[in-house]
């Protein structure tokens, strides 16, 4: 093929032997393959939380859109970031067969899950896998403190978050509360630690009483419980829980307060208490929250959010954000997707601006700092009362 040709001169055998070269793609410039990043989504986008769960989900395909039109490079490559979403239902058993099916699926992180007990349940099988895993709203204590290595979270654990409730209720008064939890890690957790803060103060605890994440019938403990006259119900688990709850409670002439953490702190709230509510009578404390600078991000982010999917943000979605986004950053600091190399970039993380504020973890993999935001009801609304970190 390359054989001169009589009549010919050297500069054209020359040229011709580059054009073939040329049209066999040995001479084009070198072009960087795309670096495919998958991360993984797990939160339950079904059953009777699916509102909150959707909620995160959201959140997470707005992430990757986001890392996607930003053209993301990591190592000298341009990342094209996959979501791999999965439903675990809310169920622990459910959550470990998602994380494995990651795990199975190579994925570079993953976020989730929204529940406490579903994302203890899954991290042993992440630790497996040398996996990170950042939650966004998991805040039982026991996530981060058996010592894996791949467990974060973006938001306050319920140690603090129940301290800053029961402080802000308590006070110096001397109140008689009724203390009842849905039986789950979560649940229980945050009851425990809220118990433990009362015990601490003039108050006193008249009853402690357990139900379970799928109860809507509460006759047997609120009958027990009104004998005690509690002017104060802290609740420990979920609004879809807690809405009937706060139906008997009317029905019953129960006249307290109730109380409870980011579970029941929901927009959803008002709705599942079929009107029920009277102005003031609940107060919630919600992991995380945005003061100072934060504020306008988070208000900049909630408006992005309702413009592009049509519904307000329930609770969690902009710390579903920021875990995608702090895990490609540290991936970028990292120069590389892969969990081994940019693992331990990811638990030296500080000073990383999210929407939802700043962003720094300790040895443990809990923020630094993290923000409590208290809220209460009013007119079927919720308003903010106060942000505590």
């Amino acid at each position: 093929m390359f054989r001169s040709l009589s009549g010919f001169s050297g500069t054209y055998r020359v040229a011709s032997v580059l054009g073939v070269l040329c049209s066999l793609a040995l001479c084009r410039p070198a072009v960087a393959q795309d670096l495919v990043v998958k991360i993984g989504h797990v939160g339950p986008t079904s059953g009777a939380i699916a509102h909150l769960g959707k909620d995160n989900a959201l959140g997470a395909r707005l992430a990757i859109e986001d890392l996607n039109a930003k053209g993301v490079s990591i190592g000298g490559k341009k990342a094209k970031f996959e979501l791999l979403a999965e439903d675990d239902a809310g169920d622990p058993k459910q959550s470990t067969a998602a994380a494995q099916k990651l795990a199975d699926s190579k994925v570079n992180g993953v976020v989730g899950h929204l529940n406490s007990g579903t994302s203890v349940s899954a991290s042993k099988v992440y630790s497996d896998a040398g996996i990170p895993q950042i939650s966004a709203s998991a805040t039982a204590v026991e996530f981060t403190s058996r010592g894996l290595k791949t467990t974060f979270r973006v938001i306050a654990n319920d140690l603090h978050l129940a301290t800053v409730l029961c402080r802000y209720l308590i006070g110096s008064k001397s109140r008689a509360v009724a203390i009842v939890d849905d039986g789950t890690l979560y649940g229980r957790g945050v009851a425990d630690q809220f118990e433990k803060c009362v015990k601490q103060t003039t108050s006193k605890v008249v009853g402690r009483d357990r139900s379970n994440d799928k109860a809507t019938d509460f006759g047997a403990i609120l009958s027990s419980l009104k004998s005690k006259k509690p002017d104060l119900v802290f609740f420990g688990g979920m609004d879809a829980v807690a809405g009937p709850m706060l139906r008997q409670m009317k029905q019953m002439g129960i006249d307290a307060q109730l109380a409870g953490g980011d579970g029941i702190c929901t927009r959803e709230l008002p709705k599942l208490a079929a009107g029920t509510m009277n102005d003031g009578q609940v107060v919630c404390a919600e992991a995380g929250g945005a003061d100072g600078e934060a504020k306008k991000s988070m208000d900049d982010f909630r408006a992005r959010f309702k413009s592009k999917f049509n519904v307000e943000v329930q609770i969690y979605a902009p710390y579903v954000y920021d875990a995608f986004n702090v895990m490609v950053d540290a991936m970028k600091r990292a120069n590389s997707a892969d969990p081994a190399k940019y693992l331990p970039v990811l638990a030296k993380t500080a000073g990383y601006k999210g929407v939802t504020g700043p962003i720094a973890f300790d040895e443990k993999g809990d923020i630094k700092n993290g923000a409590v935001t208290i809220y209460t009801y009013k007119g079927g609304a919720r308003e903010q009362v106060a942000v505590v970190r």
